[in-house]
């Protein structure tokens, strides 16, 4: 017992010096509030956009109503920030962007996929109320403490945007 205590320790102490791909890929950064690094946040948020337009195009079909309205919504948001994204960094080698989702996203869009109805509806807002907290979570923390002035200001000039999307998603949970 006393050696799972003494590892734990050392992994929550150790954490902001292996504050890179392990922390955000664990969530340890976002619970301790430590920025990701530059590729760390390109990547998380990139993925969190493939997820999000293509989660919601399959709202688009199966959803109706509001939900439906907000899923067109956030195709179109999401567009716009993964093409802001890519300029952002396109002269940036050290920072390439997905062209895929990791695998715990596509499962999710398999998941989403199967489903239909009140089924779909339910996943699919549990699944936004999700990926919006962490996607402000993400752009939170690195426009507070990034290492590219570029990609925090565009981060934070994103972030409200994310933040109605998550309040305007909770609505829906309701």
């Amino acid at each position: 017992m006393k050696k799972i205590a003494f590892v734990a320790v050392c992994t929550l102490l150790a954490g902001p010096a292996l504050a890179q791909s392990v922390g955000e890929k664990t969530g340890i950064n976002s619970v301790l509030g430590i920025s990701p690094t530059t590729p760390d946040f390109v990547k998380q948020a990139a993925i969190s956009d493939l997820f999000e337009i293509e989660s919601s195009k399959l709202a688009v079909q199966k959803a109706e109503g509001p939900v439906k309205d907000f899923a067109s919504q956030m195709v179109t948001d999401h567009t716009k920030t993964s093409t802001e994204l890519k300029s952002a960094v396109a002269n940036d080698p050290k920072t390439p962007i997905p062209a895929a989702m990791d695998e715990a996203h596509q499962e999710r869009i398999t998941k989403l996929s199967g489903l239909n109805g009140a089924e779909f509806t339910e996943e699919y807002v549990d699944m936004q109320v999700d990926a919006h907290q962490n996607a402000v979570s993400l752009f939170e923390r690195y426009a507070k403490g990034g290492d590219s002035e570029s990609l925090k200001s565009w981060a934070g000039k994103t972030l409200p945007s994310l933040q109605h999307h998550l309040e305007m998603v909770k609505a829906l949970d309701k």
